[in-house]
């Protein structure tokens, strides 16, 4: 199968020269594609959600570098890695959470370090490659989830890990989109507050390819389940750490802790990218803070306001409430019995 035959929409679109990047921040009301052809403005559009997603953000990184490369090295200049490495730190600076970001730029730092390449050609090789490789990595956890999930009649799912979170097909909506070839029955979709990427995002997608979902409030979830409506929750990751615990959107925590109450099952699919062995658990994870005004009305920003606002964009999910983790590699089922994710390092 070609994997880039699957994609109904693509957040990030390469052409050689520049990157296309679907500005997120619009839909569903209307899609436009920004074209980027310098690492500052990528790491912008990162930084203000033009683009987001753990597996996006890396590529969309990825391809800052090549960009950047080629710019400087088309100038001529003697120091063009200096000029590079500044473009590494901005694009380090633009999200803190999502660790696919910073393997990306360990990948493209890795594959200008060898003496008599050329450059150029090593970073665009390199950072199509990432992309590439994503694809077919999406596909590949759609199909191990899709069996995971078995006869499941009913799904739901949290912000938006599908196509426009990835390189294209999904992580948890590729699985979601697997096990609706072999008859996967209803998904529901929270609206994810405050960004509403569920409402924006996940809906549309699935839309896009004939897929029908229902949407919730995040605060109906609990009654849904108490309900007996749903059998598997199912999302993405910004970050896990080696013992299993799960960093993603804000609510997933909450999602966790009521599905263990109404015995649903819980599934977190990334790519192994995703992966942070370098933090035992999720205790070492940082939680990116965004700015107040994203929740608050215009008459409580004022400096003598009384009114503030606390806006985590993650929260930790623990390894014992996880029934399933999916990535390319494998499925660490039960992962807090399992010691975490350790198994699939090697």
């Amino acid at each position: 199968m070609n994997v880039k035959n699957e994609i109904g929409v693509q957040a990030l679109k390469w052409t050689g020269s520049s990157l296309q990047v679907l500005d997120q921040r619009l839909l569903p009301e209307q899609v436009s594609y920004h074209e980027y052809r310098d690492a500052g403005g990528i790491a912008e559009a990162i930084k203000v959600m033009q683009v987001r997603g753990a597996p996006a953000i890396g590529i969309a990184a990825a391809y800052a570098v090549a960009l950047s490369v080629m710019r400087h090295c088309q100038d001529g200049a003697a120091d063009w890695r200096v000029e590079v490495e500044h473009d590494f730190e901005a694009l380090a600076a633009s999200r803190p959470t999502a660790v696919n970001l910073f393997w990306a730029l360990d990948k493209m730092r890795q594959a200008l370090d060898y003496e008599n390449v050329d450059p150029v050609a090593s970073a665009v090789a390199t950072a199509e490659q990432i992309h590439d490789d994503d694809l077919e990595g999406n596909l590949r956890m759609g199909e191990l989830g899709a069996e995971v999930l078995g006869d499941a009649n009913s799904v739901m799912t949290h912000c938006n890990a599908g196509a426009l979170a990835t390189g294209g097909y999904g992580t948890a909506l590729g699985v979601i989109r697997s096990a609706h070839r072999r008859g996967l029955k209803r998904v529901y979709a929270c609206e994810t507050r405050p960004w509403l990427q569920g409402a924006r995002l996940t809906v549309w997608e699935l839309a896009q390819d004939g897929i029908e979902a229902t949407l919730i409030a995040d605060s109906a979830a609990a009654w849904l389940m108490k309900n007996g409506k749903l059998d598997w929750v199912v999302v993405g990751a910004d970050r896990i750490a080696a013992n299993g615990d799960v960093a993603n959107k804000i609510g997933t925590y909450s999602l966790a802790v009521l599905a263990k109450q109404h015995g649903v099952k819980m599934m977190v699919v990334a790519p192994m990218s995703t992966i942070d062995f370098a933090i035992e658990t999720g205790d070492g994870i940082e939680i990116e803070q965004r700015n107040q005004a994203e929740l608050l009305p215009d008459c409580y920003l004022r400096e003598d306001s009384l009114v503030h606002a606390w806006n985590p964009v993650f929260d930790v999910t623990p390894a014992e409430l996880i029934t399933a983790i999916v990535t390319e590699r494998g499925v660490v089922m039960n992962p807090a019995q399992q010691g975490g994710v350790r198994s699939l390092k090697t």
